[in-house]
């Protein structure tokens, strides 16, 4: 007998030959894996393209159903166009899932009749027709148009007696407009001759091929409205003229008495102002708005005695978070979603700010979640959630129980592999708390260096949560497939982490803010597995300002950054974007006239001679935030200083961000192909540029 053999059997007891049995066991398993995982196909350009997201949910009165809508890029072959959004029904009890309004259609706003019998939706329906309302029986049978809105409908919802509706649409054009429009006479004056959005009561006992509404609200600007629970009322928020900007910072509070049309003032402007919600017994308003003028962003829980003016901030002292939506339970409790750090919560309180009680918490259960409503027994929940691995999809919550997700909307997504996302926290250079989001390779090696993408959010209102976050704009899975790391900060500006550092970046643009950025970068470089020599950018709106100021002004560290949208010089932008009062309460603090010299120098422009970064800039020829002359300067700056590698894309008719999927695609791929070429493949900005015509990568039929 070999000795081998017997040596093994006389050192080795029992146990110990277990222990070694499951451990060759183990090295197998593990070997398998890596060859299944090896071999399992990773995110692509196409993918994102094909990924669906649920964008709505409205659970039924009873609690039996949840309607959803599922959010699909249209095809690259399709006509060009902003997404389909189709109409969904889920059992709650069972999970059988119907298709109501499906195929090249957009459907929105979903809302149950108040007996749950009726689905109602905003939607078109052909070309060139402007969107109704329609209704579709729970039962099932052909949807039928409730409305015949001579101008397309924005909002809209249903009386609690079902009776009837009530919709905002904008005021049409006269007879006399449309005439002198089809003689060319058609001149924009400018923030004059304003159409304002109204509010309409539709009856629906009997819907005439006219329109037969009664409007509501002559003289003011209505955004949005909400009944009180016994439809004696309607509260709406309102301003003075149909402009972005006094949507943003000078919206009122009214209340409309329906009986006999006489409307109120609730509460003046309390500045940037978010969701409200009338108690069942109308005696106290529930809202969420800024602290101050100052206040970048929706962030505190109030509550509005009525009629006494009395206003209670419920929000907790120093609240390292954002309030995001409220709404009633009861005469005297309320429940309210916020965002904390990367994670949602959500919470009730009295409304003397007392029981205050956890009741959801994404760190928890590891789905972030919103578009949160509750059935009238207020014992079921419908949201969206998501997590790193889950775009959108519908989930269903009950008190005291775990989440249950109730869709897979992309099943196929399953079968790739994906780069592992945590949350990365480093100080700043100043000793401040930073955290951001990062993605690591796909197939990632210890020991080895990667190049990065970081991928910087706009407003700065805004912030990165733990969940999906690859898309067209930050396809940062696509790039993890790629070999790189993806790094998603939550600078100083941001939202989620309470009004102290939303406030930071007050009157200091492009200060600490975005250093807290490059100390990111110089943080994971520190790490040992960054390539400091390969690092790009990419950001949209606010996140292309940063974009710009990091291939300007911190030229030194990026090889190549995307800008998309972005704020290139702050004077111009100042004078010709549609939010100049916005800009000034709430992020420059001065007036233009009291500020030059420093406005003039946090603009990229004025660093632009120093660049040493590829620099790709895109945007839409239809902006009005942030106006196309701001790409069109920085391009313009850099060609004058002889610079060797920037190059310029405008789409047409596109707006702040990209609706259309041409423009979609070719925004996708073009900064994968410039990534790669400067960042990845680390090609020196003195050589050519990547090739112009992408077009093969666009996935077109071909039509020779």
């Amino acid at each position: 007998m070999d000795k081998n053999i017997i040596t093994f059997k006389q050192n080795y007891t029992p146990v110990k030959l277990y222990r070694t049995f499951f451990f060759l066991c183990a090295v197998f398993f593990a070997f398998v894996l890596t060859i299944i995982t090896y071999g399992q196909e990773v995110l692509t350009g196409g993918d994102i393209m094909r990924i669906k997201t649920c964008t709505e949910t409205r659970i039924s009165p009873d609690g039996a159903w949840i309607a959803y809508s599922v959010r699909q890029i249209r095809d690259v072959n399709d006509k060009a166009g902003a997404d389909y959004s189709e109409l969904y029904l889920v059992s709650v009890k069972t999970g059988v899932i119907k298709p109501y309004v499906t195929g090249k259609v957009n459907v929105s706003l979903i809302r149950w009749s108040p007996d749950g019998l009726r689905i109602g939706f905003i939607m078109r329906r052909g070309e060139n027709t402007m969107g109704q309302v329609w209704t579709i029986p729970l039962n099932g049978g052909e949807a039928v148009q409730l409305t015949n809105s001579a101008s397309s409908i924005s909002d809209f919802q249903w009386a609690p007696s079902g009776k009837y509706i009530v919709y905002i649409a904008q005021t049409p054009e006269s007879p006399q407009e449309k005439n002198l429009k089809e003689k060319e006479f058609n001149f924009i004056f400018y923030e004059e001759n304003i159409k304002s959005r109204n509010l309409y009561l539709q009856n629906l006992d009997i819907i005439n091929e006219i329109n037969d509404a009664e409007q509501l609200s002559p003289g003011l600007n209505i955004w949005d409205f909400r009944f009180s629970d016994d439809g004696n009322y309607i509260i709406y928020s309102a301003s003075e003229k149909n402009l972005i900007d006094q949507r943003y910072m000078f919206r009122s509070i009214y209340s409309l008495d329906l009986k006999s049309r006489t409307v109120k003032m609730v509460m003046k402007s309390p500045w940037k102002l978010g969701t409200y919600s009338l108690s069942p017994d109308n005696l106290h308003l529930a809202y969420c708005a800024g602290l101050d003028s100052t206040d970048q962003a929706v962030s505190q829980l109030y509550v509005l005695t009525l009629p006494a003016g009395v206003v209670t901030n419920l929000t907790l002292p120093e609240f390292r978070g954002h309030v995001e939506w409220v709404a009633w339970l009861d005469n005297q409790n309320i429940v309210y979603q916020s965002a904390e750090g990367v994670w949602s919560t959500l919470r009730t309180v009295h409304l003397q700010g007392k029981n205050r009680q956890l009741l959801l918490n994404a760190e928890k259960s590891g789905i972030n979640f919103s578009n949160t409503n509750f059935n009238a027994t207020l014992k079921k929940f419908a949201m969206i959630g998501s997590t790193p691995q889950i775009p959108g999809d519908v989930f269903c919550w009950e008190v005291g129980k775990n989440m249950r997700r109730m869709t897979n909307i992309n099943p196929w997504l399953e079968m790739k592999q994906l780069g592992v996302q945590s949350l990365v926290k480093y100080k700043a250079r100043d000793g401040w708390d930073i955290e951001g989001i990062l993605i690591q390779p796909v197939r990632y090696e210890q020991g080895t260096k990667y190049p990065l993408i970081v991928y910087v959010h706009g407003g700065p209102e805004s912030h990165f949560s733990n969940s999906w976050l690859s898309n067209y704009e930050n396809p940062g899975q696509v790039f993890a497939a790629q070999g790189y790391f993806v790094f998603y900060p939550n600078y100083r500006a941001s939202t989620g982490y309470g009004i102290k550092f939303s406030m930071a970046g007050y009157h200091d643009p492009a200060g600490s803010e975005f250093d807290d950025i490059a100390d990111g970068i110089d943080y994971l470089v520190r790490q040992g597995f960054v390539d400091a020599g390969r690092v790009g950018l990419a950001g949209g709106s606010y996140g292309g300002y940063a974009a710009a100021w990091f291939g300007t002004y911190y030229t030194k560290y990026v090889k190549a950054v995307h800008m998309f949208v972005g704020i290139s010089d702050l004077i111009s932008k100042r004078s010709t974007t549609d939010i100049p009062w916005e800009d000034l309460y709430v992020h420059m603090g001065k007036k233009l006239e009291d500020s030059w010299e420093f406005n003039l120098q946090r603009s990229p422009v004025y660093w632009a001679q120093q660049s040493q970064t590829a620099f790709l800039i895109c945007g839409g020829t239809n902006d009005t935030r942030v106006h196309p002359g701001q790409s069109l300067e920085l391009y313009r700056r850099l060609k004058m200083n002889h610079h060797p590698a920037v190059r310029y894309i405008q789409y047409p008719g596109e707006a702040h961000g990209n609706s259309k999927q041409t423009s979609k695609i070719d925004f996708l791929y073009r900064q994968i192909e410039w990534f790669n070429w400067y960042v990845k493949d680390a090609r020196s900005i003195a050589g050519p540029m990547p090739p112009l015509d992408i077009s093969q990568l666009y996935g077109l039929e071909n039509t020779q």
